[in-house]
């Protein structure tokens, strides 16, 4: 696991500054203790830093060249087939000098060009320059696990790991991108391919970029098929087959030259792959939990009856959050606005795990392929809308709506039952993707006593709705069945740009390698062509995964409700944080920049505050974005170490 960057000058006569590639290897630190290096010939320079995971010796050291120097890679992630990978390349007479997944990328290169990359299965994002065609290939995994960055100018192209590392060039100005503004406040994420700064770009999962002669052209490679179902003879056969696939995609995550351990939530997804690792090594699995002291957030109890059942060697650590400490730390890390609060208990995890292991296997991804969240349930159930009479209109639901009791806490049945009918009064497509909204347009632009937006931006995106993003994914989806197509849209933006985000820093900024042997694409494809019904039975999620896993988990593990890695941000906001909220978002730096209306800000405080509504997770948005200007554009820090002020 590393952390790359490098940039290309247009002109061939305009030498790479290496001062300026040293400085764009220094921010990334975090991703990779262990080494680093550069390697600049006339316009091209390329930067690494390196955690040693496979091959620690002075080997496997990048930038890395083939024999005749005339590829230069820098790269990463893991490719777990790069033992059979190599195989295959030695058969066809390549030399190889080290023991890394990192050559055969070079080799592969070699023989079938920038399609190399169809051939890797694992987590990785590379640069590869071509000094005989002079072409760099940028290319990125196929479910998004590991991030590259990408800015164009007219005379270079510069790509890194992080944001923060194209901003270390002098030469780009920071401005802020206003309708990534937008829609983060709707996803609580900036979607791909955008980013928070103009002319900076995220490389899309499954997505190669080229650059060649001035030019570029980015295309996909891969993409999620639903259409082609698997018809087998019984649900048995399902079973088995999934715990086929399943189990190599866990067998082949434990390759590592150091030690290797699991988060374990005690969660359907981590507990599986705890058990399936158990399955497969000699020695006890290391296994490490975080617990809360809110009994609402703790999963300690199912993580330690799955470390027993196993007899793991089991660690917890009771985590006691310091909300103004920690989000600061997480602002600088995520280098955009992030609003998912589950960074938090990721964060400190990741932290907690790396004092003991330096590679973590995860159940990440299950719920995205198999339909795990309620949200999938409470779809089905808001299909029932469709048969309503027409007098029943959503004018008239949202006026039910507004006659339920408001509540304070997030989880309680109030605010569930609130969104589920106003999801409900809407399209298939959009009232799925308004049951995630943080702030949709109506409370943007609409709201008749609390609109949130100042006048200019209302006039500014008046006819521009966040959430055709997603429902124009539903339109692109390979799949015919509604339930198919909505896991096509989530694994195509909420996987990728929420929960890929949320582990890749939370995890790198710890020197911790995380691995999701649920995300394997070939898992991911078994999964799409599975019947819906597999997937999603009646009210029954993850059907299929429950019944094949009834031979290694107990079933207060497979029949438990889903819990989220949560933390009480609703109480923090009204307790820890409530200086820092009412300080930063009221000031009139925040007001000033002329984004929000004052009191509509002013009433969301007040209206948290009071317990009279739950708008924690709204706040919270607010919270990062403002605390994200102040740190990257009012004060252009460069390094978390520098003094912070609020």
């Amino acid at each position: 696991m590393c952390g790359i960057c490098g940039q290309v000058n247009f002109d061939r006569t305009n030498r790479v500054n290496s001062h300026l590639l040293q400085d764009m290897i220094n921010v990334l630190q975090h991703r990779g203790p262990d080494d680093e290096g550069i390697w600049i010939e006339h316009n091209i320079g390329l930067g690494h830093r390196r955690l040693s995971i496979i091959d620690l010796s002075s080997t496997g050291r990048q930038p890395m060249a083939n024999e005749d120097q005339s590829c230069h890679l820098v790269f990463n992630g893991e490719i777990y087939n790069y033992r059979k990978l190599r195989k295959e390349m030695v058969a066809l007479g390549h030399c190889f000098r080290s023991a890394t997944d990192t050559e055969v990328i070079l080799h592969l290169y070699e023989e079938f060009g920038v399609d190399c990359v169809r051939q890797l299965r694992g987590m990785f994002a590379f640069a590869l320059w071509d000094k005989r065609e002079q072409r760099l290939l940028l290319a990125r995994d196929r479910a998004g696990q590991k991030p590259l960055f990408y800015a164009l100018t007219n005379e270079k192209l510069l790509f890194a790991s992080e944001i923060k590392s194209i901003l270390q060039d002098p030469d780009f100005v920071r401005e802020v991108d206003e309708e990534s503004i937008h829609h983060f406040l709707t996803y609580g994420y900036i979607p791909s391919p955008r980013s928070i700064f103009q002319g900076i770009c995220k490389l899309p999962p499954a997505h190669m970029l080229v650059w060649q002669k001035g030019q570029i052209k980015i295309k996909r490679y891969w993409d999620v098929n639903y259409r082609e179902k698997l018809i087998l003879p019984n649900q048995q056969a399902y079973e088995e087959r999934f715990l086929e696939i399943f189990k190599e995609a866990v067998r082949i995550r434990l390759r590592s030259d150091v030690p290797l351990g699991a988060f374990l939530s005690g969660g359907l997804d981590s507990s599986a792959t705890v058990a399936m690792m158990c399955q497969e090594l000699q020695q006890p699995v290391r296994t490490f939990s975080i617990g809360f002291e809110e009994r609402a957030y703790d999963e300690l109890p199912y993580a330690r009856q799955v470390a027993s059942l196993y007899n793991t060697d089991h660690r917890e650590f009771i985590v006691r959050p310091d909300a103004v400490e920690i989000l600061p730390k997480l602002v600088w890390y995520y280098n955009e606005p992030f609003a998912d609060s589950s960074a938090i208990p990721t964060f400190y995890l990741a932290q907690y795990t790396r004092r003991h292991v330096t590679v973590a296997l995860n159940g990440d991804g299950g719920d995205e392929s198999f339909a795990g969240y309620e949200r999938y349930m409470a779809d089905r159930l808001a299909s029932i809308c469709n048969f309503f009479p027409r007098f029943i209109s959503a004018k008239r639901l949202q006026g039910i709506v507004n006659s339920i009791p408001g509540g304070a806490e997030y989880k309680t049945f109030s605010r569930r039952l609130k969104r589920f009918m106003c999801a409900a009064a809407d399209t298939p497509e959009r009232r799925y993707v308004r049951w995630m909204c943080f702030f949709d347009n109506e409370a943007k632009l609409d709201n008749k006593t609390n609109v949130l937006y100042s006048d200019d931006w209302k006039d500014r995106f008046q006819n521009l709705d966040s959430v055709d993003l997603a429902t124009g994914l539903y339109h692109q989806a390979l799949a015919d069945r509604h339930l198919d197509r909505t896991l096509y849209v989530d694994i195509h933006s909420y996987l990728p740009d929420d929960l890929m985000v949320k582990t890749d820093i939370a995890t790198m900024a710890n020197s911790l390698e995380a691995r999701s042997p649920f995300l394997d694409h070939k898992l991911i494809e078994f999964a799409a062509s599975l019947p819906t019904e597999m997937k999603l039975r009646g009210l029954k999620t993850k059907f299929l995964p429950k019944k094949a896993l009834r031979r290694l988990l107990p079933k207060e593990i497979l029949n438990r409700p889903k819990m989220g890695f949560g933390v009480p941000i609703d109480r923090w906001l009204r307790e820890d944080l409530r200086p820092m909220a009412y300080d930063l978002l009221l000031d009139s730096r925040c007001i000033q920049r002329g984004y929000f209306n004052r009191s509509s800000v002013q009433h969301l405080l007040d209206s948290h505050v009071s317990g009279k509504k739950d708008h924690s997770y709204r706040i919270w948005a607010l919270l990062v974005l403002e605390m994200w200007h102040r740190m990257f554009i009012d004060q252009k820090m460069v390094n978390y170490s520098c003094a912070f002020s609020l």
